[in-house]
Formats: structure tokens, C-alpha cells, sequence
């Protein structure tokens, strides 16, 4: 004779994991872990996340829809254009921890950074406590080297914006004295050691972190 409870218990516990998987099977693709990357900087239309990504506009708008259906993304109106944003600020924990996870167990992703780091010259990667140690110093200038609007919308404490494609014009702007740290997006983006190399070249002395906000947020959060 069955327990109708302990069925009832089955059944709820089968629900919940087919739930749990409507999250998994969103995050399934390389492609919408790019785009909830790239919200997690900030508010995006299609448009603009088809230019930032490289995918067509087919292609974010089908990736979108998949988000859409597991309640990760939202979108709001403005005239003509949906504008999308993350459905919740937790979703960046989750970004954050998947990323600490996957660079623990994946050896591959280790190695890709370090291969296309070795291909640059001395470039000196700082933690987020020596970065904020040396930006007590008046000399240190922080470079934020993401897109203005993302910036505008939030940015590391005394950072200055220099987005990436305007780099060399603001090299030339830059005092040649001061020491210099560069950081973008976080861990899967390298402009920032990109922008440190060519600093150097220019005869800068400067240095890359391997964060972004989100990760500076949440590491001096605690």
C-alpha cells in the first residue's frame, strides 16, 4: 500500500528539479552566457547587443526569448525599442559563481587565458586589494575601458572612463608620471591587458585587473 504523502512528496521533489532545470537549460549556451554578461553591465537594447556581442539581430532576439522563458531577463519600452535588463541583481551572484566554478574544474579556461597572456610583454596583473591599495596614492590612475553608457551607469570608485576603441587617442592625454591600472568587464574580457600593453609601449608604467565591477562589488561588499 502506498503512502499517498510520500507520493505527493515524490511527485513535488520531480517538479521542483524540472524547475531548477528550466535555469540550467538556459545557461546551456555560450551565446546567452555572453548576453547576460553583457546586461550584467547594464540595460541593452537588441540593437546594442547585437554590436556588442557580433551576433546577428536574429540570432539575440531567439537568445533572448530563451532568457525571457526562465525569468532571467526583462524588458521594458521606450518608444519603438525593448530595452533588456537582468530580472534580478542575484542573477550577477549567479554569473559570478559559475565563473569561479568553471575556472576551479575547467582546466582549458586556465590555460587559454595564460596562453594569450604569455603572448604580451610583462604585463603585471593586480588583485582587487593591491589595486585598491594603490588607488590611496594620488599618482594611480584607474581606467575604465568599457562602453561610456555602462560607466554612466555604475563604475568603480575613482575610475576615469577611456573606452577601449579610444584608447590611443587618450594616451596622448594621459600624464606621463602617473601609474596607470586598466580593467573592463571582468575575468572573460582581456582588453584590460591589451590597454596595459600598449601603455607600456608608450612608455607608461601600468598594470591590468583581471575583475570587473560586479566582482569589485562583491569582493568589498563583505
Amino acid at each position: 500500500m502506498t503512502d499517498p504523502m510520500l507520493d505527493s512528496a515524490k511527485l513535488l521533489k520531480e517538479e521542483l528539479y524540472k524547475q531548477l532545470s528550466r535555469i540550467g537549460k538556459s545557461l546551456s549556451s555560450d551565446k546567452r552566457l555572453e548576453i547576460l554578461t553583457l546586461l550584467s553591465q547594464g540595460p541593452k537594447t537588441v540593437e546594442k547587443l547585437t554590436s556588442s556581442s557580433g551576433m546577428n539581430f536574429a540570432n539575440v532576439s531567439r537568445h533572448l526569448q530563451v532568457l525571457l522563458d526562465a525569468k532571467l531577463v526583462k524588458f521594458t519600452k521606450k518608444g519603438t525599442s525593448a530595452i533588456y535588463s537582468l530580472a534580478d541583481p542575484s542573477i550577477v551572484d549567479l554569473l559570478n559563481s559559475l565563473w569561479r566554478i568553471s575556472e576551479k574544474q575547467l582546466p582549458d579556461i586556465s590555460k587559454l587565458k595564460h596562453d594569450f597572456l604569455h603572448n604580451l610583454d610583462n604585463i603585471q596583473t593586480l588583485t582587487m586589494d593591491e589595486v585598491m591599495e594603490k588607488l590611496n596614492s594620488e599618482s594611480i590612475l584607474l581606467l575604465d575601458l568599457r562602453p561610456k553608457e555602462e560607466f554612466e551607469i555604475s563604475h568603480i570608485k575613482g575610475a576615469i572612463s577611456v573606452p577601449m576603441e579610444e584608447l590611443e587617442y587618450y594616451i596622448r592625454e594621459l600624464p606621463k608620471d602617473a601609474e596607470i591600472i586598466a580593467y573592463c568587464r571582468g575575468p572573460l574580457c582581456v582588453y584590460s591587458a591589451i590597454a596595459a600593453q600598449k601603455l607600456q609601449a608608450r612608455g607608461f608604467k601600468a598594470f591590468r585587473m583581471d575583475e570587473g565591477l560586479n566582482e569589485w562589488q562583491e569582493h568589498f561588499a563583505h
